[in-house]
């Protein structure tokens, strides 16, 4: 099999986040070879740059309106393409975990238009850029909205991070945002503006805008969710009493399951434990 036809095959069955990263990398590769033939003939800027980032005019935007997406898939050097596909690589194939890979490509398309959307704002309101001129590019809008929408998700799970031990992600999150948080006043503050756009709706899809959507285990766990009825006058036999005392244990063990599950994931229980939900989900 060639180079090409293997690329071809794993970009074919790979999941929705290779795929995001095998076309940003084709782009990337693309707009370089552009830049060079175009620099042998004096070309100032590439087309594909000129064409597809986000302008910080909005009459630009109203004659480009697919810049608000197309700068997304767009990097200004190598640098900064493969940090943004590292990040891109470990949290999206965390959060295919839990989401659908069809809302994996939402978060980063919607993502990435919120993200614009904030970074126009920031150019055309605040004192700091004016007189200025800039042009947006990058993933990060995207892959900030997959981050935040997990961290909101399930902001305990832990990582593994090495010489460093297990960390939860809401720390990790928090980080994330206050280093962009600072980024707002320096030289890439347009680029900061873009990703808390990002991680802002990340943040309100998981929480408010489509909670129906989202919890995909919520169905599953409310089977083991203790419900609340009204006091009763019965009679109370002998087996009624039994079965009340035999309920409170497992009802414990299904609360420190579930437990463990929002702090680790549902992949850390053991056979036993995925054994007990499921018969218990049968009753």
């Amino acid at each position: 099999m060639s180079f090409i036809e293997n690329i071809k095959y794993k970009f074919k069955t790979g999941s929705i986040i290779e795929k995001l990263i095998y076309i940003n990398i084709g782009i990337f590769a693309l707009t370089l070879l552009i830049t060079v033939l175009q620099g042998l003939y004096r070309g100032q800027t590439s087309f594909i740059i000129e064409w597809f980032s986000l302008d910080d005019n909005f009459n630009n935007l109203l004659t480009k309106p697919w810049t608000i997406v197309s700068y997304g898939f767009l990097h200004s050097g190598f640098i900064h393409l493969l940090f943004n596909m590292i990040g891109l690589y470990f949290i999206g194939n965390l959060f295919i975990q839990y989401f659908t890979q069809k809302q994996a490509l939402n978060f980063y398309i919607l993502g990435t238009v919120f993200g614009g959307i904030f970074y126009l704002l920031s150019q055309n309101y605040f004192p700091l850029f004016e007189g200025s001129s800039s042009r947006l590019v990058g993933a990060s809008a995207g892959v900030s909205a997959i981050f935040i929408g997990l961290a909101t998700y399930m902001p305990n799970y832990q990582i593994s991070i090495r010489f460093i031990g297990f960390v939860k992600v809401w720390h990790l999150a928090a980080i994330w945002l206050a280093f962009d948080f600072i980024g707002l006043i320096g030289p890439n503050a347009g680029g900061s503006f873009s990703h808390l756009g990002g991680a802002l709706f990340g943040f309100l899809y998981v929480n408010q805008a489509s909670n129906k959507k989202i919890d995909i285990l919520g169905s599953f766990f409310s089977l083991f969710k203790r419900k609340e009825k009204p006091l009763q006058t019965v009679y109370k036999s002998k087996t009624k009493k039994t079965a009340k005392k035999t309920k409170a244990p497992s009802q414990q063990q299904i609360d420190a399951i579930l437990d463990k599950i929002s702090k680790s994931g549902y992949d850390t229980l053991t056979k036993a434990e995925k054994e007990f939900l499921f018969k218990q989900g049968k009753n």
